[in-house]
């Protein structure tokens, strides 16, 4: 088998160096990204925007005035649309006084201004415009007060005002977020001690248009005035919702760089390019890390059979190029800090939980960029089987090659601190089986139409998954619980913690069956060979839980399959139609619906229809097969491996065995 060199090299780069390096101690880099005025000066793990002073009772304090500025203007303004960006700034400062007889001045603030050539000239407070100044400047400030240990907002014309509920001049560490969302028009500040969780609730939210403040491109610092030492520390800011300028000088900001990190935090936060040999170095210095080898090689060794393996086509590929699976670059999804992922869902908050099982918990969370995402926080050790690791196996699957309109996207991940994330799309009307099972209210939603264009939905991402990708993927979860529905009710197929990558000439052993009971096609029970033939059987099963509204098996024990052949075997396949729909169907419609339904759980896998065919069937395009007068039998002869008794009589619940999988809903219902 042929694995492009190319390719394998690409992915291996993408995944080593975005693993954390260790801490250790040295200088950070701020160097080439800040411009200091007046008494700023850098010092080995921060800037000092103001230096120590000596004063006394008999002799005036002396107030300095220090500025630090980033190097780059940012767009914050599209002059033609009157669009104004949002942004992100996450920065850790500490106030220390000089000495007990000196005051400690009036604070320091974050500045957004058009022009810091004019600020030389301004003995304002905080050093500060002069808001009656007759200057052009146009700014913004978050004012951080240490004589009334307040904060506040101001522009020119007005100012904002709130009290913070921490210590200003206490000496300690601080971190402070700054957000401004404008779809919303609003400005929120928080504060807190904790460096990685922003607090729930900000201490200043205000309604506030900046686009009036600002100019097409401004730039983005600090200014400070007062007798004691304000320290800035760490320093992150992000820009989103303007698309970015042809200008080679925002190009960095639109990324969201750590303007000021420590070396531990490069390979997190940091992309300048002048710090890829440092990584580099740290990378193979500090790469000995067994949990680390040993996730990189995990994720490589599945990535690599996902893309690199390809299966050879006849003829040319013509039309079809641009729907082939390819790891490209802009394809990758956007690493996330933990920092981030916490701030998201409030601390891993149990109030945010959308989903749960054996292998992750699933979280409702608000990134800025992203907006309303679902987190997929996993559980830490989980194996579903001998060597099938969830996250592994759905990170891999995910990058490889994903992207259709009826499979959920991965917009984000994380991988740090032995945590394991991955971050989705959000979907608003959550999983199908708590919409036709649990909230029967919202079963008037799923009218006949919309049921029809569900199942309709589903077949086309599986004809994707068995046939256009270069390798052929096995979901072998496919169920209502991994069917999400967005604002339309349109369906999306998740969880591919248990997918099956294979080439044509790949021989499939067997394994231990791994999926959800009332879902397993009943050779893969005894075989525990993945087959497209297994995925279609579970996909019968959920056109017939759909038509009819009934569950796979009921509380009596009894299948939906020999439930819907029972009545084909009566002539009544009709009568198999949810009762929730009151009839408000076309009977011709249901009937192939169901027919389809049943020829998919054929007993016999040869006599099911491959995925293509079932999608012709739903839509009127192909006849519809001709079924047996009742249930045929079947004998099926096991060949499970050795060991899998041990593996599939272990204690626990029944989600923590190696047959069912998380019930990840990626909502809140």
């Amino acid at each position: 088998m042929h694995f492009p060199f190319q390719k394998l090299l690409t992915v291996t780069l993408f995944l080593i160096l975005t693993i954390n390096s260790p801490s250790f101690s040295s200088p950070f880099f701020p160097l080439n990204n800040v411009t200091l005025y007046g008494d700023a000066s850098f010092t080995t793990n921060s800037i000092y925007l103001t230096q120590q002073r000596n004063c006394s009772s008999n002799s005036p304090s002396i107030s300095a005035i220090g500025r630090a500025f980033y190097v780059y203007p940012i767009r914050f303004l599209d002059s033609l649309t009157n669009n104004t960006a949002s942004f992100l700034c996450t920065f850790s400062f500490t106030i220390l006084p000089t000495t007990p007889s000196c005051p400690f001045g009036d604070g320091f603030a974050f500045l957004i201004t058009s022009d810091v050539d004019s600020l030389t000239n301004s003995n304002g407070y905080m050093g500060l415009p002069n808001r009656d100044s007759d200057m052009g400047d146009s700014f913004l400030a978050v004012e951080f007060d240490t004589n009334d240990n307040h904060i506040g907002i101001g522009v020119k014309e007005v100012k904002f005002l709130a009290s913070a509920d921490v210590d200003l001049k206490s000496g300690k560490e601080l971190t402070a977020w700054i957000e401004y969302k404008d779809s919303e028009k609003m400005m929120r500040v928080w504060i807190g001690y904790e460096m990685q969780i922003r607090p729930f609730n900000p201490v200043l939210a205000t309604k506030i248009d900046i686009s009036n403040q600002l100019k097409e491109f401004m730039r983005i610092g600090f200014t400070a005035k007062g007798s004691a030492v304000y320290s800035i520390n760490r320093w992150r800011f992000r820009k989103f919702g303007l698309l970015s300028s042809q200008t080679s000088w925002d190009r960095q900001s639109d990324e969201g760089d750590c303007l000021m990190c420590f070396p531990e935090e490069i390979g997190e936060h940091f992309s300048a390019p002048h710090h890829s040999k440092s990584l580099l170095k740290l990378i193979f210095v500090y790469g000995g890390l067994a949990a680390v080898v040993t996730l990189v090689v995990g994720i490589l060794a599945i990535v690599s059979v996902f893309v690199l393996r390809r299966k050879k086509r006849d003829g040319s590929r013509g039309e079809n190029e641009g729907q082939m699976c390819r790891l490209q670059g802009n394809r990758v999804p956007q690493r996330l800090s933990l920092s981030e992922i916490k701030s998201a869902t409030e601390g891993f908050n149990n109030e945010r939980i959308i989903g749960e099982g054996g292998s992750a918990v699933v979280y409702e969370g608000d990134i800025p960029s992203k907006g309303t995402v679902a987190i997929k926080r996993f559980v830490q050790g989980t194996r579903l089987g001998p060597s099938h690791i969830p996250f592994n196996t759905e990170f891999a699957s995910m990058v490889g090659c994903l992207r259709h309109k009826n499979l959920i996207q991965l917009q984000g991940w994380c991988c740090e601190r032995n945590e394991l994330v991955l971050v989705y799309e959000f979907m608003p009307n959550g999983s199908l089986n708590k919409i036709l099972h649990e909230h029967s209210h919202f079963a008037k939603f799923l009218t006949w139409e919309r049921r029809l264009n569900i199942v309709l939905g589903v077949a086309s991402a599986l004809v994707y998954l068995h046939e256009e990708c270069e390798s052929q993927i096995i979901h072998r979860d496919v169920k209502t619980c991994n069917i999400m529905l967005d604002a339309e009710f349109n369906a999306k197929l998740g969880d591919f913690g248990l997918a099956e990558v294979f080439d044509n000439s790949r021989t499939r052993d067997a394994t231990v069956p791994a999926g959800t009971m009332g879902y397993l096609a009943p050779e893969y029970v005894f075989s525990g060979v993945p087959t497209v033939k297994t995925d279609v059987y579970s996909f019968g099963v959920v056109v017939l839980e759909v038509a009819s509204g009934r569950k796979p098996i009921d509380e009596c024990g009894v299948l939906i399959t020999d439930w819907v052949w029972d009545l084909w075997e009566k002539g009544r396949i009709t009568e198999a139609a949810d009762p929730k729909l009151k009839g408000r169907f076309q009977k011709n419609e249901m009937d192939r619906v169901l027919v389809v339904g049943l020829s998919c759980v054929h007993p016999n896998q040869e006599k099911r229809p491959r995925m293509r065919e079932v999608a012709r069937m739903l839509k009127n395009e192909a006849p519809l097969p001709i079924l047996p007068p009742k249930k045929p039998t079947v004998r099926i002869q096991s060949v499970l491996p050795e060991g899998c008794e041990e593996i599939m009589n272990c204690a626990g619940k029944m989600e923590d065995s190696p047959w069912a999988t998380p019930r990840t809903h990626f909502s809140r219902n």
